[in-house]
């Protein structure tokens, strides 16, 4: 086997001078501009994710702060950055490609342990320093975690709003998406957005604590309530909204404009009444919950999709948490015709993957396929059957 040293495709940062592979990407300024940044904050060390405000696995390029401030463009992964150092964890899925990624600015810490990063803000960050965030993209859970972690030290863990990655990022951030979002046909769903809000507001009644309210964060749960569709994120049949379904009201968090004009008829088809979609903007749900919490109100959530910065606009006196919503749980158990809509998909779908194998029979002795030709053929088959929107992630292929 080779020695580490010898290989190319990898950084070499012992190197005189560093050695970086093309695949590197050079962030020294990304970086001076986000500290200068801090500095105007008085922040001592800045926490980078790699999720989006809905805790969604996939993310839109408007979202991929950690791999415009990094290079590195994984999946998952954490960059804190003070002053003087920045540093990347992620899992052993992307070592390799991290140090292929990362240019000499760059430490690469081989955990993902929350824990790890704790103990490396101790070490970095003076007493009495302020470890900052965006509360709009952490969990709940991740929150605590970090809270946990610096509690007692000195070190203060402030939430701040304003993205600074953003502010760095600047006018060459991507713009969100302005594509539009449909209506899923009546032929698909087996059931009406209205049946599905009149299920919702039935658990409401019948729940112990009788909330008044559900919040939806994650971007499935409000596409499966309304039935519709979109495609913010590749690979995902999604869009960037909220919701906060009342009683007797119904608020969607979206860009209007986005709206096909059949998607829009069909949410305004009840208005006025209880059945009728109240449209407002996205940028809109924090303070829109912000007016709604200081009511007689309980706000029911699931704490896996919902973000610190939201829960913490709710007195805890006023929340019901659960892992997941009643939307979240609703969806997941299919009606009949979304199991035969089920079935039918995965027997168009064996079609198109017998048609790839008989295609690599007769291929493969040929030696004229390799893995990334082989995924392209596959997408085609695939796309050549009835109804295909595309694959739900880019082929994970074999190797070798």
């Amino acid at each position: 086997p080779q020695a580490p040293s010898t290989r190319n495709d990898i950084r070499d940062c012992s190197a005189e001078p560093p050695y970086l592979p093309p695949t590197a990407t050079n962030t020294t300024a990304r970086l001076a501009v986000l500290r200068g940044i801090m500095r105007t904050h008085g922040v001592h060390a800045y926490i980078v994710p790699s999720t989006d405000a809905h805790m969604s696995e996939y993310i839109s390029e408007r979202d991929a702060r950690l791999g415009w401030l990094t290079g590195f463009t994984g999946s998952a992964g954490t960059a804190v950055v003070t002053q003087d150092k920045a540093t990347l964890w992620t899992d052993s899925r992307y070592w390799t490609q991290a140090e292929r990624e990362l240019d000499c600015n760059w430490e690469l810490q081989r955990t993902t342990w929350i824990e790890s990063i704790g103990m490396w803000i101790l070490k970095a960050v003076p007493a009495e320093g302020n470890v900052s965030l965006d509360p709009f993209l952490f969990s709940i859970d991740t929150w605590n975690s970090y809270s946990r972690a610096l509690h007692g030290s000195g070190r203060t863990l402030l939430p701040l709003e304003t993205n600074l990655v953003d502010q760095a990022w600047g006018d060459q951030r991507p713009l969100p998406s302005s594509s539009e979002i449909y209506s899923l046909p009546a032929e698909f769903t087996g059931s009406s957005w209205q049946e599905k809000v009149a299920g919702i507001r039935q658990r409401m009644e019948q729940h112990v604590r009788r909330p008044t309210a559900v919040l939806l964060s994650g971007l499935e749960e409000t596409a499966w309530l309304f039935n519709l569709r979109g495609d913010d994120i590749p690979y995902n049949p999604v869009f960037y909204s909220y919701t906060l379904l009342t009683n007797t009201t119904i608020s969607l968090f979206v860009g209007e404009s986005r709206l096909s004009a059949a998607a829009r008829e069909s949410l305004r088809s009840g208005c006025p009444g209880p059945l009728c979609v109240e449209l407002q903007e996205y940028g809109q749900v924090s303070a829109h919950l912000r007016g709604y919490a200081q009511g007689n109100v309980t706000v029911w959530l699931g704490t896996e999709y919902t973000t610190y910065g939201l829960y913490a606009i709710i007195p805890k006196e006023k929340l019901l948490e659960e892992s997941y919503s009643p939307v979240m749980m609703a969806k997941a158990v299919k009606n009949t015709h979304e199991q035969q809509m089920l079935r039918a998909t995965h027997v168009r779908d064996a079609v198109a993957v017998i048609q790839y194998l008989l295609w690599l029979e007769k291929t493969v002795p040929q030696g004229q396929v390799d893995e990334f030709s082989g995924a392209q053929h596959i997408d085609a088959f695939r796309w050549a059957q009835e109804h295909s929107r595309g694959p739900s992630f880019q082929s994970i292929s074999a190797s070798g």
